[in-house]
């Protein structure tokens, strides 16, 4: 059984809603999870010793939250790379945040990434919950 660290940055609670699902389709597939707010993570030392992430955050303006920011300059020094990852958000009209922190994953930390960022408008349109759900999954299936 892996470990999960799931960290996320929410403005209205929908990329949290996400996150919690992601975490249930992890549970699902018989591995533990942890979720925290991108306020939990203080050091790179919070980042470590999990066996897959998964990293969230809504997208405003265009942009991801700015606490999200900040986590991805604190995991470019918790040794991620090879680890199972993947990125995930909320949005209402562009969608960039998702996107840019698995770019980040991939290239900047090496790390082992699904097959794309989960991009929802929210978890419970169009086939959110499975998705999100699917989307936890699919990061055990790397571990």
């Amino acid at each position: 059984m892996g470990k999960v660290l799931i960290v996320y940055a929410t403005r209205a609670d929908e990329t949290k809603g996400i996150a919690d699902l992601i975490a249930e389709g992890i549970r699902i597939a018989g591995h533990e999870v942890i979720l925290k707010k991108t306020s939990e993570i203080k050091s790179e030392d919070d980042l470590k010793g999990y066996d897959g992430y998964a990293f969230g955050s809504a997208t405003y303006h265009g942009e991801m939250i700015t606490s999200m920011k900040q986590i991805l300059f604190i995991a470019e020094r918790a040794e991620l790379e090879g680890k199972p990852g993947g990125a995930f958000g909320a949005y209402g009209w562009s969608g960039e945040a998702p996107g840019r922190i698995f770019e980040t994953m991939e290239h900047i930390y090496r790390m082992e990434m699904v097959s794309g960022p989960l991009m929802l408008k929210a978890s419970w349109v169009g086939g959110g919950i499975q998705a999100a759900q699917d989307y936890g999954k699919s990061i055990t299936d790397k571990i």
